[in-house]
């Protein structure tokens, strides 16, 4: 029988909070064991990955398995819920129960691989089957892990070899400025004021970008376009939904034309619920407005 938490109650368990001491050095994301590793091979069925619709850390990692077409047989997926209290992200009926340890909330599976643990529970966490224990909670490794190790498993090549340079210089570049930088932004403070001008830089570059290449990195999808869209989904609805820290995304042509093609990718819209993570106020742009993006005839065309 699944087994379920019962409904987030700040009153009761109080707000969750990142219990991270400014003098504690470890990292916040304090598990980064690497799949395809000796000590975590890629071998399919073993792990199994709990993400969060509302996430956009977790849906980088979510949208590549889907758009690479690793099947879920290969490293299956399952969600918490979106409401959290004093004790951390928990499995409800919504969202659906724990499939593999039938847990109630995911801060067991860190204490199953640490007793005592008194880190940050986050989504994605990857969870390997054979040891028991949480492989990775860093986002930033477990999404290039699940694009490059399951090859043979997969229909598309997200981190192809010779790409992989270009795909990590934009990831340096983007992650602090835009993924990063739509929270920082909203800060009326001089690092907010920074940020902002940094970010509104950091979209007018992308879409000037953009007017002469289809994606990222030329003509075809990469996981560096997997890592911008889910902070572009999220831009209007969420960060930007009163119009600080700047202008809509649709207002920089060539980016927004860019930004719906890469959600019409089937595996993106099928790791999207806007419900989960737009304000309640927003009314959701037209993600699905036809797109002049086609690859590399847009590439031809835009020379």
């Amino acid at each position: 029988m699944s087994s379920f938490a019962s409904p987030a109650d700040t009153s009761v368990h109080g707000v969750y909070r990142v219990p991270q001491a400014p003098d504690d050095p470890r990292p916040l994301l304090r598990f980064d064991g690497r799949v395809g590793s000796p000590e975590f091979p890629a071998t399919p069925g073993r792990y199994h990955l709990y993400s969060g619709w509302f996430c956009p850390w977790a849906q980088r990692s979510t949208a590549v398995l889907a758009v690479a077409g690793v099947d879920t047989s290969v490293v299956s997926v399952s969600y918490v819920h979106g409401d959290r209290d004093g004790r951390g992200w928990a499995f409800r009926e919504p969202t659906g129960a724990d499939p593999v340890n039938n847990f109630t909330l995911l801060r067991q599976a860190y204490e199953a691989t640490e007793p005592g643990f008194d880190g940050h529970v986050s989504t994605p966490t990857l969870w390997d089957r054979e040891t028991g224990r949480v492989v990775s909670n860093t986002y930033a490794h477990l999404d290039r892990d699940l694009a490059s190790t399951f090859g043979s498993q997969a229909d598309r090549d997200l981190y192809p070899e010779e790409l992989r340079v270009s795909i990590d210089e934009t990831e340096a570049w983007l992650h602090p400025a835009l993924n990063q930088g739509v929270g920082a932004a909203r800060a009326d403070t001089p690092e907010g004021r920074a940020a902002r001008a940094l970010l509104l830089e950091t979209l007018n570059s992308l879409d000037e970008r953009l007017s002469r290449s289809a994606y990222l990195i030329g003509d075809a999808l990469t996981l560096a376009d997997l890592r911008v869209i889910v902070t572009l989904l999220r831009f209007d609805a969420q960060a930007n939904a009163d119009g600080l820290p700047g202008p809509a995304l649709e207002t920089y042509p060539h980016l927004w034309d860019y930004a719906r093609a890469v959600y019409q990718e089937p595996g993106v819209r099928a790791t999207t619920r806007f419900e989960t993570f737009s304000a309640s106020h927003v009314v959701t742009l037209d993600w699905d407005a036809p797109t002049e993006r086609a690859g590399t005839q847009f590439a031809r065309t835009s020379s």
